[in-house]
């Protein structure tokens, strides 16, 4: 009886962590497209930038950053962020910008039934046709996480879910000074990777310092910036 307990055990044990493992995966997922690169030795590279927006002042400063380089970016938003700041997402969109879903709520949908996962991507999605964004629309999931509940509704929906090969703001001793932010990106990133930043709050100025340095350091290397639909040879 002892074996037979030991043998669940450790069945179960296993199991915990096959989907732990898989829910924090950049590059897999039970159902639908992922993708966290392009495949391609073209040197493109894509900056993302996730949440908000959290009011004009920060997004001017990074639409400003942007436009002064001549860089298209996406944008992985929030329904609560567009719906408290529509004007901020809108001179996103009318910048030229992609915008992506990042739920409404921003919570970890891991473990959410699918009622809740449809509202939450559903009620975004509306929100980024209400501010003028005609492309696709991607999700890229709060924290990354995701298991089957999320990719199951993305998949029957026919969106692809976004992450990413390249987030300095993991590392406290990168993410602290905005040159370790910019020379990290700068040394991490290969042909096709997508970067990931937060810049759009009040304590982002660091990553937001880093978007010029980052652009100028990886055109120094001859990549060009693309969104990410150009960097999958999707819709522009």
């Amino acid at each position: 009886m002892k074996r037979v307990y030991l043998t669940i055990l450790i069945i179960s044990v296993v199991m915990i962590l096959g989907a732990w493992n898989i829910s924090k995966s950049r590059t897999f997922q039970v159902f639908g497209e992922i993708a966290a690169k392009a495949e391609t030795n073209e040197k493109v590279i894509a900056l993302t930038f996730d949440d908000g927006p959290w009011g004009a002042k920060y997004t001017t400063q990074v639409l400003n950053i942007l436009e002064e380089h001549d860089v298209k970016g996406t944008f992985f938003l929030n329904g609560s962020g567009i719906q408290q700041n529509k004007q901020s997402a809108i001179d996103l969109v009318n910048a030229g910008h992609q915008i992506g879903n990042h739920s409404y709520n921003h919570k970890n949908m891991t473990l959410m039934g699918l009622d809740e996962v449809r509202e939450e991507i559903d009620s975004t999605t509306a929100l980024i046709r209400q501010i003028g964004f005609e492309g696709e629309i991607y999700f890229r999931p709060p924290y990354g996480k995701k298991l089957f509940v999320l990719p199951y509704y993305l998949n029957s929906e026919g969106i692809k879910t976004i992450t990413w090969n390249v987030e300095p703001e993991t590392y406290p001793k990168v993410a602290g000074n905005s040159a370790s932010i910019a020379e990290y990106v700068v040394n991490s990133s290969t042909p096709g990777s997508i970067i990931l930043l937060h810049v759009l709050g009040s304590k982002n100025k660091e990553s937001r310092d880093a978007i010029g340095p980052i652009i100028k350091g990886l055109r120094a290397k001859g990549y060009k910036f693309v969104t990410v639909s150009q960097l999958l040879g999707e819709n522009a």
